[in-house]
């Protein structure tokens, strides 16, 4: 039986893997998606299209959609609420 389960979770790790160009495509598809969401905007706020300024307001518009999706990260410098609001430093017990 742990024979099944170790080559089954074998295949799960190999099937994760991606090659170099694999990656490279997939960040393609995901900058062409942005240019096609975030795009228009930045053409409306006044960049002209494919140049430098208006690639950086796509990254932009993409990163501040992304920052209010998620939440901003807030990290625990020791002292205070973290982000998981687990107490400071000395974990929630103290």
């Amino acid at each position: 039986m742990s024979k099944f389960i170790m080559a089954g979770l074998g295949a799960l790790l190999l099937a994760g893997c991606t090659t170099p160009a694999q990656k490279a495509a997939n960040m393609q598809a995901e900058m062409n998606e942005m240019m096609v969401v975030y795009g228009p905007a930045c053409s409306r706020l006044g960049y002209a299209a494919n140049s430098d300024q208006w690639r950086d307001c796509v990254l932009q518009l993409s990163a501040k959609e992304e920052a209010q999706r998620w939440g901003y990260p807030s990290y625990s410098v020791g002292y205070g609420r973290g982000r998981w609001g687990l107490g400071g430093r000395w974990g929630p017990y103290w």
